[in-house]
């Protein structure tokens, strides 16, 4: 056996850590798995060749680079553990899904639809996750490319309305809502991180949770400074190009999908 460590640079998120795990589960010689998500780091127990490893994590452009061969890896998690984890991050973004594409709808908000989309794309990673346990391959890149197209296609239809109403549409989003939600979807993006974390080091790490959810705590950042430029600015455009972003980075997160599933 070798343990061969990888740096995943881009890898600030649990969703994209799911990602690299699911790229992986396709290579029938690797035996275990560890994520250090604080320093960005796969370890990955197998008996194939690193190469191997390594153009499996290219497809996910996440900046994979190979560090060492190490004999050291950690204890076996407890799958159970693991497993009850992902259902609870995967009901929390699934809640957040609807919750924040029923305000966005309501209050006009396209940042706030967007993020409901990104929120959705997250609650997907953990599901395809979750469904891949003890399934046959083939059934898992189906599972993953129909999630990746849904997606592109939504992010798409989204991208297609911010363009409407950017040209055709002068009524503005509410920016109390957008604040609102926005701020209770960071905080069930931490809690998902704490509960992840929880499992593995059996204690949470707070600052290094702020680490992990980079990625989403932009996104909603982007959003509440896009309502903050609704309420000053009298205009609806800093919402749209809230909006525009983030179904950018849906894209972009299924075009991955969409590797893994070749």
């Amino acid at each position: 056996m070798t343990v061969s460590r990888f740096h995943v640079a881009g890898m600030d998120c649990a969703a994209e850590e799911q990602l690299v795990r699911m790229a992986l589960s396709d290579i029938d010689q690797i035996d275990r798995i560890e994520v250090d998500l604080e320093q960005r780091d796969v370890l990955i127990d197998h008996t194939t060749d690193t190469a191997t490893i390594d153009t499996a994590l290219q497809t996910l452009n996440l900046g994979a680079d190979f560090v060492d061969d190490t004999s050291e890896i950690g204890p076996a998690p407890d799958t159970r553990r693991e497993r009850n984890a992902l259902i609870v991050a995967f009901v929390i973004n699934a809640g957040f899904f609807v919750g924040e594409l029923t305000v966005g709808l309501i209050s006009r908000s396209m940042g706030l639809i967007a993020d409901a989309l990104d929120m959705g794309a997250d609650a997907s990673v953990y599901a395809l996750s979750l469904a891949a346990v003890g399934t046959a391959a083939a059934r898992k890149k189906r599972l993953a490319r129909t999630s990746g197209y849904l997606q592109i296609g939504l992010a798409a239809l989204g991208l297609a309305e911010v363009l409407r109403r950017f040209f055709a549409d002068n009524e503005l989003p509410d920016p109390t809502s957008m604040i609102v939600m926005s701020v209770l979807a960071l905080a069930g993006n931490i809690i998902t991180l704490l509960v992840l974390q929880r499992v593995r080091s059996g204690e949470a790490h707070l600052q290094a949770s702020w680490i992990f959810t980079a990625n989403d705590i932009k996104v909603n950042g982007l959003v509440i400074a896009a309502a903050i430029g609704v309420a000053l600015t009298d205009s609806g455009i800093p919402d749209l190009i809230a909006g525009a972003v983030i179904f950018a980075v849906v894209a972009n997160g299924a075009r991955r999908i969409l590797k893994i599933s070749r």
